[in-house]
């Protein structure tokens, strides 16, 4: 493994050797990592090539680099000592503050409460004497399943490589690391509402939260994309919404859309449509400005301040109409399933639902694509055989 001349190459399953020249002597050090694949050996090229520039313009050290290697003898430096006290509480801590600024609320709030179950385990261990064996026995006594674990150590893992690039630590001791554990399937997490379910909510729910709740089933919106919906995006002209903007819970005030593709114009069907124009006459007459949110809180008829004043709105409207619950998201997957089911084609429906690509909305709907599709195959029957009589 490794491309000829890239000064990366495979030494053992678990060790990388890269050689660079310093001071016109040719140089070889060896990475430790969990196993050599193309994406730690990609890594290596990148690790190597910041090397070489650094010694280039004068700003590698060689001795904090590789404190260990015996290379250091040859130009009389003097091998760095792990002195370095900081412990992992205080790194996570100040790495959280610094990274603030560029995430959004509701991102910042999983990383707080992800980093404060590593400080309660990791807290007061040195931010140098952290190893891998620390955390894998940590995932290995964790109860909680396979995405709890990956998500916290995606969060630790992104923290340790920044302290690797400020040179607290020589190495990143998760890198490459996943941890998984046999798990029974997966529930289907997708539970529409059927239609007489629809009618039962929206008619147990007058007003502003019918209203929001019937147009929710008919574009596919997320909650806190409702949230920030405002009067100027919609083009009645054209029947469509533009979507770029949410508010979550977290947030003081409206955010960008959860991805990319979640920017994107939805078409207002008849159904979301009529569900505008009952709002309208409830919105409208208390704000005369058009750049004023559409749904508002019935309670005060203020903005929704995010998911939670929802779903204990939500929770109310389904048992009043006497439905089994599942939570406010399931109108996004109702109106999935019903676009699926009634045949519309694909890529219209994962672009309605900002999804990045069709494969996104094939994994979550395969059984509502399956069920649309009852004659599949038939046209091909009918025109390349003979018919029996």
């Amino acid at each position: 493994m490794g491309r000829s001349g890239s000064g990366v190459r495979k030494v053992s399953d678990t060790s990388i050797q890269i050689e660079f020249v310093y001071q016109g002597v040719s140089c070889r050090e060896r990475l430790k990592c969990v196993t050599v694949s193309l994406e730690s050996l990609r890594k290596a090229e990148i690790f190597r090539d910041t090397i070489i520039e650094g010694i280039s313009n004068g700003t590698f050290n060689y001795a904090v680099t590789f404190p260990k290697s015996k290379n250091l003898a040859k130009f009389n430096l003097v091998r760095a000592k792990d002195t370095n006290s900081t412990t992992v509480e205080t790194w996570l801590d100040k790495w959280l503050d610094d990274i603030t600024p560029h995430i959004k609320s509701s991102t910042l709030d999983g990383y707080t409460k992800i980093i404060n179950r590593h400080k309660k385990q990791f807290g007061k261990t040195r931010l140098v004497d952290l190893s891998f064996i620390h955390v894998r026995d940590w995932c290995r006594s964790c109860t909680a399943k396979n995405k709890t674990i990956s998500n916290n150590l995606s969060v630790l893992n992104i923290a340790l490589t920044a302290a690797k690039t400020e040179g607290l630590i020589q190495s990143n001791p998760i890198e490459g690391f996943t941890f998984n554990r046999i798990e029974p399937p997966k529930r289907d997490f997708v539970d529409p509402f059927t239609q007489e379910e629809q009618e039962a909510i929206v008619i147990n729910s007058p007003g502003h939260l019918g209203n929001m709740i019937q147009f929710a089933f008919w574009t596919g919106m997320r909650t806190s994309e409702l949230c920030a919906l405002r009067w100027s995006d919609i083009n009645w002209e054209k029947s469509k919404i533009k979507i770029e903007r949410a508010k979550t819970q977290y947030a003081t005030q409206d955010e960008t859309t959860k991805t990319l593709a979640g920017t994107r114009q939805v078409k207002l069907l008849a159904p979301a449509l009529d569900a505008l124009l009952k709002q309208k006459e409830l919105t409208f007459p208390n704000n005369r400005h058009i750049n004023r949110h559409i749904f508002l809180n019935p309670h005060d008829e203020l903005p929704w301040k995010g998911d939670d004043p929802i779903r204990k709105a939500w929770t109310r409207a389904l048992k009043k109409a006497d439905v089994r619950y599942r939570n406010p998201y399931q109108t996004r997957h109702t109106y999935a399933s019903l676009m699926l089911s009634a045949g519309e084609l694909l890529p219209w429906i994962s672009s309605q639902m900002g999804h990045s690509t069709t494969a996104q909305t094939t994994k979550a709907y395969a059984r509502y694509i399956d069920d649309s599709q009852n004659d599949a195959g038939e046209k091909a029957v009918r025109m390349f055989t003979k018919s029996v009589d």
